[in-house]
């Protein structure tokens, strides 16, 4: 799995792409499988990368281990983000990117003194900590930071160079993107889950899936037909008591996978993969076709710079 996932992170830092390794990796305490994944990314390149961390599972080793590796940066989700934890990792020359989901949340940022602030929008795919949208929140989030210095990027539901160019006139600085990057060649997900963020438009919020796992976590899903039949479920019901409707290997182990469940197919999923959460952004009716990472890095700055051009030159105001 390590091995497929570094594809991904080497096309973008081929490009001089800041990136980091998916959070679904540390859901639990792999220090060594971190250490791992961090040399042979080391290996491969000599850029600047780092690793998300959700904070609301067991993560203290995790951290311990990606600051004595000293990549670039430490991405945070879904937790408190503390002083000491700031002050730790820039002992270490690591700097420090929670995720955000409310300007309560980038208050505190700001207060224990982070490096950049990822603004999240409710329009994003997988779990979503906020209410608001992205055009209200990360303007007032960029207001608040002022003067501090610290950089506000933008993240939810951005696939192409139109919202791209629309995050940077709200004052962001730069974008994150998740929901396009798995429709790409180099993503981890499986090709029925690539097929259908082309095939289907429509996503919504809810919390049917990994429910005993990570409760009080809502999602944004693509609406697929067995979402659409399920997306009632009556809240006392969780995956633990469902049936089992495929298998997978995550961190080289084969793992069962029960109906709800909050696990994506991945390549090496088999089994009913039609009937697995499929996470997506509110735009994923702009994506139209799997390319290579690269290309849409390329295509996407590409386009916003001709947009800017075209939008912003003095005769079109």
């Amino acid at each position: 799995m390590g091995y497929l996932l570094l594809a991904l992170v080497l096309a973008l830092l081929k490009l001089s792409i800041n990136c980091w390794f998916p959070r679904t990796l540390l859901y639990q305490e792999s220090p060594d499988y971190v250490k791992e994944l961090i040399r042979k990314t080391r290996k491969l390149t000599d850029k600047p990368f780092g690793v998300g961390v959700v904070l609301a599972f067991p993560h203290k080793e995790n951290v311990k281990a990606i600051l004595e590796e000293k990549v670039a940066v430490l991405q945070l989700y879904w937790g408190e983000c503390s002083k000491e934890l700031v002050i730790e990792a820039h002992n270490a020359g690591v700097k420090v990117v929670p995720q955000v989901g409310s300007l309560e949340e980038a208050k505190k940022a700001i207060n224990v003194g982070v490096d950049a602030i990822i603004v999240q929008g409710r329009e994003a795919g997988g779990h979503v900590i906020g209410q608001e949208g992205l055009i209200s929140l990360l303007p007032r989030v960029v207001d608040l930071v002022g003067d501090h210095g610290i950089p506000v990027i933008a993240a939810g539901g951005i696939v192409d160079a139109r919202g791209y160019v629309a995050a940077l006139a709200l004052g962001a600085k730069g974008i994150c993107m998740g929901t396009r990057f798995l429709a790409t060649h180099e993503s981890y997900a499986h090709p029925t889950y690539k097929r259908k963020l082309i095939e289907y438009d429509k996503t919504e919020y809810t919390d049917v899936f990994g429910r005993a796992r990570w409760p009080g976590a809502p999602h944004r899903v693509l609406q697929t037909p067995f979402f659409c039949d399920w997306k009632c479920l009556n809240a006392q019901e969780n995956e633990t008591n469902q049936p089992i409707i495929g298998r997978t290997i995550i961190h080289g182990v084969e793992r069962e996978i029960r109906r709800f469940a909050g696990t994506v197919p991945n390549p090496t999923t088999t089994g009913d993969i039609e009937s697995m959460v499929m996470y997506a952004g509110q735009s994923v009716g702009l994506i139209k076709e799997i390319l290579p990472a690269g290309q849409v890095v390329k295509k996407l700055v590409e386009a916003a710079q001709f947009l800017i051009r075209q939008t912003f030159n003095p005769d079109s105001i």
